[in-house]
C-alpha cells in the first residue's frame, strides 16, 4: 500500500476570481486565496474598495489584480471575464460570493427587491459559471467553482427572508447541475453553506434582531476564519474527485 501523503494547498499560477470581494466573507476568500498562493480577481461596484482590498493584499506579499463587475449586469460579467482572460489567462477557480439579503416579508417584497435578490443571487452565479466553464472548456482546462450557499437553503423559520431562503436553494441545486453536466470537462462544482458568521450582512441582521448567538447550541456566531479550510480543501487538489457537494458550515446552529 503507497504512504498516505496529505496534499498541500499550492495555488500558484492559477488565477482566481472572487465575486462580491470588497466586503463581508469575499474580502477574507480574497485574502485566504492569495496567501495560498493564487492571483486574485478582487471584484465589486466600487473602485475605491476594489482598491482598498487589492492593496491589502499586495501589502501581506499577494498577487491581485482589481476589476470592476455587477453581477447583476450580463454585460459587466462578460467584460469581466473577457478582461481577466486577456490580462492573466483563463481563470481556474470561481468563487461565487457576491449576494444579497431581502430582510422582508414575501408578500411585502417590492417587484425591484425581488428582480435585484434573483439577479444578484441566483443569475448572477449561474452567468459566471457558465461564462467560466465556456472559456475553461475551449481551453482544455480543469477548474474549480465554489458557489456560496446559506444554511437558509435548507431551513426558513418563517422570519422574512423567503426569497433569500429561495434563492440559496437555487444556487445549491444549480451546484449539483452544473456538476454533472461538466464533469467529462474536469470542472468540479462545489458549494459552502454556511451558517450565521460574522459579516457585514450580518451585522445588519443582528442590528434588527438582536443578538441570536445565546440561541444557538454553542452560544456563538461563526467567525469567517472557520471557512477557511472548506474553501482551500474544494479549490485545491486534494478536492479532485469531489463535485457537486455543497457542504455546511454552521457550528450546529441550525437543524437538519
Amino acid at each position: 500500500m503507497p504512504s498516505a501523503e496529505l496534499p498541500s494547498v499550492d495555488l500558484t499560477g492559477r488565477v482566481a476570481i472572487v465575486t462580491g470581494s470588497t466586503a463581508g466573507l469575499g474580502v477574507r476568500f480574497a485574502h485566504v486565496l492569495a496567501e495560498a498562493g493564487a492571483t486574485v480577481v478582487v471584484t465589486g461596484r466600487r473602485a475605491e474598495r476594489i482598491a482598498e482590498v487589492v492593496g491589502a493584499i499586495g501589502e501581506r506579499g499577494g498577487k491581485a489584480h482589481g476589476v470592476r463587475l455587477d453581477v447583476t449586469d450580463p454585460d459587466s460579467i462578460e467584460a469581466c471575464l473577457e478582461q481577466v482572460t486577456a490580462e492573466l489567462g483563463v481563470p481556474q477557480i470561481l468563487v461565487n460570493n457576491a449576494g444579497i439579503p431581502d430582510a422582508q416579508r414575501a408578500h411585502k417584497m417590492s417587484l425591484e427587491l425581488v428582480d435585484a435578490v434573483l439577479d444578484t443571487n441566483v443569475r448572477g452565479p449561474w452567468l459566471m459559471a457558465t461564462g467560466l466553464a465556456r472559456r475553461l472548456i475551449a481551453a482544455e482546462l480543469p477548474g474549480r467553482i465554489v458557489n456560496i450557499s446559506s444554511m437558509a437553503a435548507y431551513h426558513y423559520a418563517g422570519n422574512g427572508a423567503a426569497l433569500y431562503s429561495t434563492a440559496k436553494a437555487a444556487v445549491s441545486r444549480m451546484t449539483e447541475a452544473l456538476a454533472v453536466e461538466w464533469s467529462r470537462h474536469l470542472i468540479n462544482v462545489n458549494g459552502i453553506a454556511p451558517g450565521v458568521f460574522a459579516s457585514e450582512m450580518t451585522d445588519g441582521m443582528l442590528a434588527r434582531v438582536g443578538d441570536i448567538a445565546p440561541g444557538f447550541p454553542r452560544k456563538r456566531i461563526g467567525l469567517p476564519e472557520q471557512l477557511d479550510s472548506t474553501l482551500l480543501y474544494l479549490v485545491s487538489d486534494a478536492s479532485e474527485a469531489v463535485t457537486g457537494t455543497v457542504i455546511k458550515v454552521d457550528d450546529g446552529q441550525m437543524p437538519r
